[in-house]
């Protein structure tokens, strides 16, 4: 028996939520240079899954990142990766210089 039973819906939040920010990572923070490196870190502690993301790039500041719930975006291709983060993990925290994403899943 696994330690932690997640239910799909569950799986389904962390893997997209990670793949996302893995692509950001790598497509907009490293400018899809694949000389720079994106480090990956995971750990769960009193059932919490903490997944840190870091890119190599400049960094972002995530509260000038376009809603795309807002009538003007929702036909726009893409920019839609740190919206599904918030709303899909448990907490999200980006460093100050923006290009490194801490998420946590309760679990």
């Amino acid at each position: 028996m696994a330690p932690y039973a997640l239910d799909e819906s569950a799986l389904f939040d962390i893997r997209l939520s990670v793949e996302e920010a893995i692509r950001n990572a790598m497509v907009h923070g490293n400018r899809s240079d694949r000389g720079l490196p994106v480090k990956i870190a995971c750990s769960v502690n009193n059932g919490r899954l903490e997944i840190v993301i870091e890119d190599s790039g400049k960094g972002f500041d995530p509260k000038k990142v376009p809603d795309p719930t807002e009538e003007a975006n929702l036909t726009k291709v893409g920019g839609r990766g740190v919206y599904l983060i918030k709303r899909l993990m448990d907490e999200v925290e980006y460093s100050a210089k923006g290009n490194r994403v801490r998420m946590v899943k309760h679990i």
